[in-house]
């Protein structure tokens, strides 16, 4: 875990612009706005929760919680760095919250959650009544390059059996609707889904995406590490050149595909 906070701090400021268009989209449907005082769940490196300190204005505050320390240290570390004072970051779960949040967003943490429908229920716990969830879960692998580039070459190369149904997965609430019904079953109302269709703009080069890449995915590691040197040599050619089709002169670019699913706690909760 350390060495993997490591690598996500090097690369904070590329990762951070490539899912900013994610970041806007909660913002958006989460009707997050100046003065609101917001949740963000499974914050990991602190983001979404630092772009969102800056919008809701130093009066209000932002709060971003996850299970792992050395996150919420980076986390901590980059709000000392960037100067603000309305982020606070802790090791906790939204159980340990009380109901004061104007909106509770999550992106890409849900699909891990042990038992969704029980993390969209405190979710929805610590909201004011009104208020807004917002998530941001991946859809299908097919429609992201992202994914698939570099997958798809190193599944030549080492068996990869599909993940047990509904495991923890980037890609467990891909299928439409799915996210929709969890939300339906822990109680949210006025919920809705639609689609971001963006593009990821990473500005760096192909190599350097490729260790980016596989530095940011610990299941991607754990399959490298299988190979021989050799094997390793010859996956990583193919997927230079795999990659080299999303390179542009301002850094690799793929089309993107997110769902964004809200939903609304009742006013009489």
């Amino acid at each position: 875990m350390a060495r993997f906070r490591a690598v996500l701090e090097k690369h904070r400021e590329i990762i951070r612009h490539m899912f900013a268009p994610v970041t806007q989209a909660l913002v958006d449907d989460g009707l997050i706005g100046l003065g609101d005082t917001v949740l963000d769940i499974a914050t990991g490196l602190g983001e979404p929760a630092l772009t969102m300190s800056a919008l809701v204005g130093s009066e209000s505050e932002v709060f971003g919680i996850d299970p792992a320390p050395e996150m919420v240290d980076a986390a901590r570390r980059a709000t000392d760095h960037l100067g603000f004072r309305n982020a606070q970051f802790e090791v906790a779960s939204a159980d340990r919250l009380a109901d004061t949040f104007d909106a509770v967003v999550s992106c890409f943490g849900v699909m891990f959650f042990s038992s969704p429908i029980d993390g969209v229920r405190e979710m929805l716990r610590v909201l004011k009544p009104g208020r807004k969830l917002a998530l941001a879960v991946w859809h299908f692998a097919e429609n992201n390059p992202f994914h698939y580039a570099v997958a798809r070459v190193i599944e030549r190369f080492v068996d990869s059996p599909p993940p047990p149904p509904d495991a923890p997965d980037a890609f467990r609430f891909a299928s439409p609707g799915k996210l929709r019904g969890v939300l339906a079953e822990a109680g949210a109302i006025s919920r809705s889904e639609r689609l971001l269709k963006f593009t990821i703009q990473a500005s760096t080069s192909v190599e350097d995406f490729w260790t980016l890449r596989c530095e940011m995915s610990e299941k991607l590691r754990e399959k490298l590490a299988t190979l021989s040197r050799e094997k390793l040599t010859e996956v990583k050619r193919h997927a230079l050149e795999a990659l080299q089709g999303y390179s542009t002169e301002r850094g690799m670019s793929f089309l993107a595909e997110v769902l964004i699913v809200t939903g609304t706690k009742n006013r009489q909760a």
